[in-house]
Order: C-alpha cells, then structure tokens, then sequence
C-alpha cells in the first residue's frame, strides 16, 4: 500500500529563485520552521546522489531522516528518497512558471512499506491520520518557502 499527498501553492517569484532556496541545504534551518538542522553528507553542486540528514520536530518528537537525491533538473524538479523504520518515503518539488516573476511548487510526498507489506493497522493509521498530518507540514513547508523567497528582495 503506498500513501501519497499533493499539494502546491503559488509563490510570488521566478522558479529560479525558489530553486535557488529549496536547492540551498545549510539555509532550510532558517527557511523552514520545521527543519532544526541539516548536516550535508555530500559536497559540490546539488544535483543526483546529493545527500544530507534533516532533523525536524513531528508529533512532539525530533526525527532525524537521510535523503538522497536520485532524481534532478534544475530548476524544475527534484526527488528524494528517505528509508526509516520499515518505510521508503519518496518526495518529489516541482517547479513552473506562472506569469512573469511567479511560480507554483509543487510537493509530492509517498510512502510505504519498504518490503512492500504494511500491517494492517500501519496501513489504516498511513491511510486516516497520516494523510492529513503530511499534507498539513507539506503546506507549511510552502508557506515558508513563500516567505523566505518573497521576502529575500
């Protein structure tokens, strides 16, 4: 059973200059309000194969998860996976143009069972409260971004 929650929202700058932001991992700590720290594991341009461990605070508790890059065209797109806990997380950004000097990011969040069984209860649990709990942090991730990028000039 895989999971997935869309959402998107329309910012008020170039989809170079979001790329730019989302793109930036030492600066998500101060662009995200869920992000507390970020240790990038690789160096040089972000791109495939990047990797890096972001902590955040959900549900009351730190989480620490390792993403990797495996998929990227800047500035339009790009994919991570993340493994933790039995489960394999797949997020995807996207960006396009809308208008001059505007954009919509999109965030595409999946999830399921690494070995591709979930117990019953995981699965009802992913399913009723998961969804609405991920698309709400995915929407704040937007709103911050938003206001990182639409403030930064």
């Amino acid at each position: 059973m895989t999971t997935t929650t869309v959402v998107e929202r329309r910012v008020a700058a170039s989809p170079g200059r979001v790329w730019e932001s989302i793109t930036d991992l030492p600066e998500l700590p101060r662009v995200l309000s869920g992000v507390q720290r970020v240790e990038v594991l690789t160096e040089g341009v972000f791109g495939v194969g990047t990797r890096w461990r972001e902590t955040r605070r959900m549900f009351g508790k730190e989480a620490t998860e390792e993403m990797t890059v495996t998929e990227c065209e800047p500035p339009d797109r790009y994919v991570t996976v993340a493994g933790s806990h039995g489960m394999r997380y797949v997020s995807e950004l996207s960006l396009r143009a809308d208008g001059p000097g505007a954009s919509v990011l999109r965030m595409t969040f999946s999830a399921r069972p690494a070995d591709g069984r979930a117990p019953k209860l995981l699965a009802r649990l992913l399913a009723r409260l998961g969804t609405k709990a991920v698309a709400k942090a995915l929407a704040k991730d937007l709103d911050d971004i938003a206001r990182a990028v639409e403030n930064r000039y």
